[in-house]
């Protein structure tokens, strides 16, 4: 199992326990997030990767599974990576992936501010911003068959806003007042895209075929 963005590595003694690998490899391209996870890929048995998502240094069919977790709105493409997923598979191997899907573009000031506040926040350019329409278009044109698409944003996206009020009303003495404020603003900020069908989470799952 290949694992493309594992990030801190939280998911990565999940995917180990719940796929049961026999072998799982964690790429980030930034190396100092491998070192921090470090405990929780030794936990998961797994090889930690520095490298790009869309140009793995991996061989042509070495894998039976590519997942990628809340990962794919930061590469710099996701048609390169979706086509290295390709590549690396196994025939009938299967990509999972997660991802924040755009659901039409913002309209009016407010829509405008937020959405372009979060694309600054995290670091993004515009060409992150795909529909869930583009994003399954793009994997078939990879070459996957059987892509599936499923927007759940009212089980993740809509109880973690609520997660982080209960942690920001808690949190009177454990933050300065600038950085709750600062929270309160990116919180409102996501809320509204959320709120207004902006955004939504997506779920995604694709098999190389057999043949």
């Amino acid at each position: 199992m290949l694992d493309v963005g594992n990030g801190l590595g939280a998911q990565d003694p999940v995917i180990a326990e719940v796929a049961r690998t026999t072998g799982l490899v964690a790429v980030n391209i930034t190396r100092s997030q491998l070192v921090a996870g470090s405990e929780l890929l030794r936990q998961a048995g797994a090889a930690g990767l520095n490298a790009d998502a869309t140009r793995l240094p991996l061989a042509d069919h070495s894998f039976d599974g590519v997942i990628s977790v809340e990962a794919a709105f930061h590469f710099p493409s996701r048609e390169r990576f979706f086509a290295e997923a390709f590549r690396v598979l196994r025939p009938g191997g299967v990509l999972s992936m997660s991802d924040i899907a755009t659901n039409r573009y913002p309209r009016g000031p407010r829509e405008l501010v937020a959405a372009s506040a979060q694309l600054r926040v995290w670091g993004l350019g515009t060409h992150a911003a795909a529909t869930p329409v583009q994003i399954a278009d793009a994997v078939g044109t990879a070459g996957f068959v059987d892509v599936h698409v499923e927007l759940v944003g009212e089980r993740v996206i809509e109880p973690a806003l609520r997660f982080v009020r209960e942690r920001l009303a808690r949190s009177q003495d454990d933050a300065t007042r600038s950085h709750r404020l600062a929270a309160r603003i990116m919180l409102g900020q996501v809320d509204l895209l959320w709120g207004r069908s902006v955004i939504d989470y997506l779920l995604l799952r694709a098999t190389k075929p057999a043949d």
